[in-house]
């Protein structure tokens, strides 16, 4: 009698329990990233454009610009900001909260780049783009230049302190 309680207990218990759920919210925006986005970049949550003076909110795809006397947030840009290239535009990445409340500090410092056109964009910059590989190849070539010219400086040393090679 004491089994048959205890087994009724246990399954009156088990009808009153509910699934355990586990609540795993990771957040990872690689793939959200819009193809006009900077090269080496893993991570970016806004996108400050200097030539619009616009933020890009990343992860919800809207754009931040200031419209009048408050600061606007739209799915599109303006009619204003039609002629410009977004692949082409320099680009910005801030992790900011809300960047455009620090937007007078940001204007400052990255003004000069509003008209900077070498930034080179994700659609244009899979795996090694020619930026790069010219890049590495320049870097490369720096360095046999400065091996070369140390062996030659240790040759004119050695020749100045009567050493032979």
């Amino acid at each position: 009698m004491k089994k048959l309680f205890y087994l009724a207990l246990f399954f009156g218990g088990l009808a009153f329990t509910q699934p355990v759920k586990a609540q795993i919210n990771v957040s990872f925006n690689i793939g959200v990233q819009p193809q006009w986005g900077p090269v080496g970049y893993d991570y970016a949550r806004f996108y400050y454009m200097p030539e619009l003076d616009v933020y890009y909110d990343v992860n919800n795809r809207y754009y931040h610009y200031y419209d009048g006397r408050r600061w606007a947030s739209h799915r599109t840009l303006p009619r204003r900001y039609g002629h410009i290239d977004l692949y082409r535009t320099y680009k910005v990445v801030i992790n900011d909260a809300r960047p455009w409340r620090n937007h007078r500090s940001h204007y400052d410092r990255y003004h000069r780049y509003s008209r900077n056109y070498s930034q080179v964009s994700m659609r244009d910059g899979r795996g090694h783009n020619k930026y790069y590989k010219d890049r590495e190849k320049h870097y490369r070539k720096m360095e046999r230049e400065h091996v070369k010219y140390h062996k030659k400086m240790d040759k004119k040393y050695r020749k100045y302190r009567g050493d032979r090679d």
